[in-house]
């Protein structure tokens, strides 16, 4: 059951940094042309991030009892 609250917790720190990255992307886009140099560096931070949480999710649907 710990590692159940412990994938709890993982998710939903990774949840803020998911949020947070797409927002980031978000406010970029609202700027370009301007820092259109950093596109790449924040879709790989929003991508990294999302990935981190699907995968947690992931396991967290898979320890979870049905």
């Amino acid at each position: 059951m710990a590692e159940l609250e412990d994938l709890k917790a993982q998710a939903k720190k990774l949840n803020a940094k998911a949020t947070q990255a797409k927002m980031d992307l978000h406010d970029l886009s609202e700027e370009l042309p301007t820092n259109w140099e950093r596109i790449l560096e924040v879709a790989q931070v929003a991508h990294d991030a999302h990935a981190a949480l699907m995968a947690v999710r992931k396991q967290l649907a898979a320890a979870t009892p049905a």
